[in-house]
């Protein structure tokens, strides 16, 4: 749990917090209001509140224990809040889950987790299915929402589960510093981790960020392309809009830019949102797309990115169409949510912003020593929305969180103003002719042609044995531009030294479901056109 000091205006939770129970207080007032709202319906505050103490009690009712697991692999729906909030409302502790996932990876999860009941989507039904087939581990009960065939019988659907239970009459004694929710790391450099969060630390950043940099609103309609199994869509999708009863609107299908504008025209449920999360994969998507919405067309006051650092070029050509800012952060599942950040008030594109309030950031050397302005350094943060732990994994747990410092793996370099500029991962900063590198910076200038439409940059060996930088570019449709005019265009706008020395022209970019770019796959592939 945090103090009083973190930030002179926020309250810490009390001793005994229960976040689902606090969700619902929250909203009291606000029973007939839509709390959430898909391709198929509304659910209301007041029904929200219901559903989620009769899954609590059903929950209870099959024997599953204070703390013990419930796996959470669900497509965003209405179902999705309903099954987080109730299993911490009976002091259960869910687990969400990337849906995108294969079998083998839902049977590491089963089994590391030691779940004692899935909740799953119908369509991801055969899924859960083959990986439980894989695993030893058995779990209690499988609750599907949504079905889409006829069920086993050893299988319940979640409408009649909750049906069958009547509403539990006061939520669990948990504390604010007990066990309250996991989530899995992207798993972009190996296998991934289950990391532990508090009941409090959804609250320190609903508090910290979604109310005091984002400024949320009872009026707004919050609609994230980030998944809710994401921390980045956990927050923009469940616990800022709950906090201060605005209505969120959810996508079961990826956020492909046709996915995007249907919904920023009003086109399911009627209401345009007002607030959009998004991530410079999805955003520079868009604004490549043909059918680009005008802006009289979408009703946005508010637009948010995190995943990776934006480029500067691709928020101001989305300034310049919109009228709106995208407000850039940083934040991590480690961190739960954003903790470096621009502001709706104050945006300087090209960085990440400055620290969130409550939230201490630090720049050190391999040797663990302050860096000075202009110099990049590893990215420390100290705040209270940090993980407990990675689960059954004390190295890793001990290499990320020290002593109240939280390692992020990121490189940054802290700028005259008080802002951060990214300098990509601590293992993606390439050291060319002596001088550190950023790749980010490479790739942010390459994607200022034109012609680029999203490029990723990696150090490789030449013919004697020297790092250089290689890009991986993707060009935009119906576009073309020579490996030799790249290089002379970064020269136009980097130190020389920086430009890459290899170019390789590719359909695609391995990412992960978050649309962060996995280069280390990059640096698995055979060498180029070098």
């Amino acid at each position: 749990m945090g103090n009083p000091s973190i930030a002179d205006d926020v309250a810490p939770p009390p001793v005994r917090f229960n976040f689902a129970q606090y969700l619902i207080e929250c909203n009291a007032a606000h029973s007939g209001k839509a709390a959430f709202i898909d391709d198929l319906g509304s659910l209301t505050y007041g029904a929200l509140e219901e559903r989620v103490r009769r899954l609590a009690t059903g929950l209870r009712m099959l024997g599953i224990r204070r703390e013990e697991r419930v796996l959470l692999l669900m497509q965003d729906c209405t179902d999705w809040p309903v099954s987080f909030l109730g299993a911490m409302y009976a002091g259960l502790v869910p687990v969400a889950v990337n849906t995108l996932l294969t079998a083998d990876g839902y049977a590491y999860m089963l089994e590391h987790s030691r779940a004692q009941a899935v909740l799953v989507s119908g369509a991801l039904l055969p899924v859960l299915t083959a990986a439980m087939t894989r695993s030893d581990h058995e779990v209690t009960k499988v609750i599907v929402s949504r079905p889409v065939a006829p069920l086993h019988p050893s299988e319940a659907e979640l409408e009649v589960f909750l049906q069958a239970h009547s509403p539990a009459s006061r939520p669990a004694a948990t504390g604010a510093d007990d066990p309250g929710f996991w989530l899995y790391s992207s798993g972009s450099t190996g296998r991934p981790k289950g990391t532990v969060h508090s009941h409090a630390n959804s609250y320190w950043t609903q508090e910290l960020y979604g109310k005091r940099v984002l400024h949320l609103r009872e009026d707004d309609i919050c609609f994230s392309a980030a998944k809710l199994f994401f921390a980045y869509g956990l927050g923009n999708g469940l616990s800022f809009p709950m906090s201060v009863g605005a209505t969120t609107l959810l996508m079961p299908e990826r956020p492909t830019p046709e996915a995007t504008f249907k919904r920023w025209l009003g086109g399911v449920g009627g209401v345009k949102p007002t607030v959009f999360f998004g991530a410079p994969t999805v955003f520079a998507g868009m604004m490549a797309h043909p059918h680009l919405p005008p802006r009289s067309a979408v009703g946005l006051r508010l637009v948010s990115s995190a995943g990776e650092a934006l480029p500067a070029e691709l928020g101001e050509r989305f300034k310049a169409h919109f009228g709106v800012d995208i407000i850039d952060g940083i934040g991590s599942t480690e961190m739960l949510h954003v903790f470096l950040s621009n502001r709706p008030e104050r945006v300087r594109y090209g960085t990440t912003g400055w620290p969130v309030t409550g939230y201490k950031i630090e720049l050190r050397d391999d040797d663990g020593a302050p860096v000075p302005d202009g110099e990049p350094g590893d990215l420390y943060i100290q705040g209270p929305s940090a993980a407990m732990m990675y689960w059954g994994n004390r190295a890793k747990t001990r290499e990320t969180f020290q002593g109240g410092w939280t390692k992020s793996g990121d490189k940054y370099v802290r700028n005259d103003d008080g802002t951060y500029t990214y300098g990509g991962r601590s293992d993606d900063m390439i050291k060319v002719s002596g001088a550190y590198v950023s790749s980010f910076e490479i790739e942010a200038t390459l994607a200022q042609h034109p012609a680029v439409l999203e490029a990723a940059v990696i150090g490789q060996e030449d013919g004697q044995g020297l790092v250089k930088s290689k890009a991986f570019v993707v060009l935009k449709a119906g576009s073309s531009v020579g490996e030799a005019g790249l290089k002379a265009f970064v020269k136009e706008r980097l130190a020389p030294y920086k430009y890459p020395r290899f170019i390789e022209f590719v359909a695609e970019l391995p990412k992960t479901a978050t649309g962060k770019i996995q280069r280390f796959k990059l640096r698995q592939l055979k060498a180029g056109n070098n």
